[in-house]
């Protein structure tokens, strides 16, 4: 266990030598802060045109949803901009602390009267003055852990590998939060592919990791109901599988052109999480598919600029950083939308950029912005 732990945290700063390239300072990638603008811009007409019904009968106040999502888009553009100017190497000596302060705050959302629990979960902390989903942060702490960790050469690294991903995994799922906790899988394998791990170290590991999702989806209840609604989508039909059938009559009935911004009639009660998970599906229907197929082509473009800052990058830090935040953003966008076409079951995965809430709001912003830095200090 002590080499492990001695593997799992390495003193990164021993052998640095990220520091030692001259910068150089190139022009921003203007294209990714416009895509990212567009998409975010977008996010807050939807998240007010998804969300009137359920703000009236909840608050009185039809506005209540798109004004808190301002609130947190002008802060994550203020975030945004702070890290778009932040050189990204700073992050590497961070990395650790960072890292370690993250799985405290895992640990913290069981804690009697600072973690909140609603539905069941404990997912939140409220500091008072906000409230923090750490399983959020966790997403960006990893990258920026595994970026640090994989840009220097190092052999027989895979079971701190694993012993790493099964402490941050474990404690989302615990929480539960199955969606957050594949996503943290997912981000975690490609960048150990990305780091040039052997091929082998895949086939050994695939098949562990998605035989324990399937058995944490079949030993827990709404789990097991997820996933038979999956398997029979005519199971339980107002109950299990109530939203992804409104999901798919949402979508279905968009046609071609949509049926208009504003025009939603599954906003109204509906379609449950029609502002968070399951935006997208009142996308489809306002905006038909040409506006959906618009929309996910404006996810691709945003990825594509992502991936092409890491391949431009010569600093192995900075490329495997820009390669795991575009990961990232692929991988959600992906999950939250196989999930609105009934190829995956249901996972609770917001629509990046888009759905309705502070915490994944504000940190996607933040990595958008580290990623731009990323851009123009590129060595």
């Amino acid at each position: 266990m002590k080499k492990y732990l001695s593997r799992l945290f390495p003193r990164i700063y021993k052998g640095n030598n990220i520091f030692v390239h001259k910068q150089k300072t190139i022009g921003v990638d203007r294209w990714l802060i416009i895509g990212v603008i567009l998409l975010s811009l977008f996010g807050i007409l939807m998240v007010y045109d998804s969300s009137v019904a359920i703000a009236i009968r909840d608050f009185s106040d039809q506005y209540y949803f798109v004004k808190e999502q301002l609130k947190w888009l002008v802060v994550g553009y203020v975030a945004f901009g702070i890290f778009s100017f932040l050189d990204y190497r700073l992050w590497y000596k961070f990395a650790l602390p960072m890292l370690i302060g993250s799985l405290v705050l895992l640990l913290a959302v069981f804690i009697p009267g600072l973690g909140v629990r609603a539905l069941g979960a404990h997912r939140w902390i409220n500091f008072g003055f906000f409230v923090l989903q750490p399983a959020e942060l966790a997403k960006l702490v990893l990258v920026m852990y595994l970026s640090a960790w994989f840009s220097t050469h190092e052999k027989r690294r895979l079971a701190a590998f694993i012993l790493l991903l099964g402490m941050m995994v474990g404690l989302v799922l615990l929480e539960p939060d199955l969606g957050t906790g594949t996503i943290l899988l997912s981000i975690a394998i490609l960048l150990y592919f990305f780091s040039g791990a052997p091929i082998y170290h895949f086939l050994l590991l695939i098949p562990i990791l998605l035989g324990s999702v399937g058995v944490l989806a079949i030993i827990s209840p709404y789990r097991m109901q997820r996933m038979l609604t999956f398997l029979n989508p005519q199971h339980d039909p107002l109950g299990a599988s109530y939203q992804i059938r409104q999901v798919l009559l949402s979508l279905g009935s968009g046609g071609w052109f949509g049926v208009g911004i504003g025009q939603s009639r599954q906003k109204y009660e509906y379609l449950p999480e029609a502002n968070t998970d399951s935006i997208f599906a009142i996308i489809g229907e306002e905006v038909g598919f040409i506006g959906a197929a618009a929309t996910i082509l404006l996810f691709l473009f945003i990825v594509w600029r992502g991936f092409r800052i890491a391949k431009r990058t010569s600093d192995p830090f900075g490329r495997l950083l820009a390669l795991g935040i575009s990961s990232w953003i692929a991988v959600q966008t992906a999950i939250n939308l196989c999930a609105m076409v009934a190829l995956i079951p249901l996972t609770g995965v917001p629509l990046p950029f888009v759905s309705y809430g502070g915490s994944s709001l504000i940190i996607i912003l933040v990595a958008a912005g580290i990623l731009a830095n990323i851009s123009k200090n590129r060595s």
